[in-house]
């Protein structure tokens, strides 16, 4: 695919759009977020209790629950057992803090269960690393130097981050289902309160669809660069 007036097409053609669905998908789930942040929880239930509810449901007593500064920075830490919970999320008695805390414990569950997706992803995070790395820079220097095969190692080492992309979707999905099973087996949550809640797990979930299509995206343009310098 050709230059055009200076414009690398394959870029407009691969790359662009899953950028833009990347923006949106961002612009979404924190719109989301935010629209749900106005809706309280039944019987004041913070992030941290809803954390707690559920991994104490599961018999998960060692994890612990704590506060992380900063807005959606929500995440499990398997190395130390520590769900840590955002200024928006942790004490905050809202179906959006609900919803995200719900989805962290999600995690944990997953990974005191072995869940295999969580555990491939986990085992491929150094490998992919690497390979973002050097992928670009291979891929470069096989097409100055006219030499395809450095071109395809670069593309096969980034298709290490695709891979990671694809095996987060499950693992991002199935937390999310584990989190609504969850608040609804709890009976501390209304018709309504689970309603809002799945909508911002669903926007959410947008997001890890988004890097996947980037991620892609870029991987097509590299094939589409390396064919391009072959047939010069």
């Amino acid at each position: 695919m050709p230059y055009f007036y200076g414009i690398d097409m394959s870029y407009i053609v691969y790359v662009l759009p899953a950028i833009l669905f990347a923006l949106w998908a961002q612009i979404n789930v924190k719109s989301t977020f935010k629209k749900y942040s106005k809706t309280a929880s039944e019987n004041g239930m913070t992030g941290r209790d809803a954390a707690r509810l559920i991994l104490d449901a599961n018999g998960l007593h060692h994890v612990q629950v704590t506060h992380v500064q900063g807005d959606l920075t929500d995440h499990f830490d398997p190395k130390t057992n520590i769900i840590r919970l955002s200024d928006s999320t942790y004490e905050q008695a809202t179906a959006a803090a609900v919803g995200v805390a719900a989805h962290e414990a999600g995690h944990a569950v997953q990974y005191a269960e072995g869940y295999v997706p969580m555990k491939i992803r986990s085992a491929i995070i150094p490998a992919t690393n690497i390979g973002s790395n050097l992928a670009f820079p291979l891929v470069l220097l096989g097409i100055v130097f006219s030499m395809p095969g450095i071109s395809y190692i670069g593309i096969l080492l980034f298709g290490l981050s695709v891979l990671f992309q694809l095996v987060t979707l499950p693992v991002e999905f199935n937390a999310s289902r584990r989190a609504m099973a969850a608040i609804k087996d709890s009976g501390r949550v209304s018709e309504n309160g689970e309603k809002a809640a799945k909508k911002v797990l669903t926007a959410a979930a947008m997001t890890y669809v988004a890097a996947l299509a980037v991620a892609l995206g870029n991987m097509l343009r590299l094939i589409a660069l390396v064919n391009r310098g072959r047939r010069r």
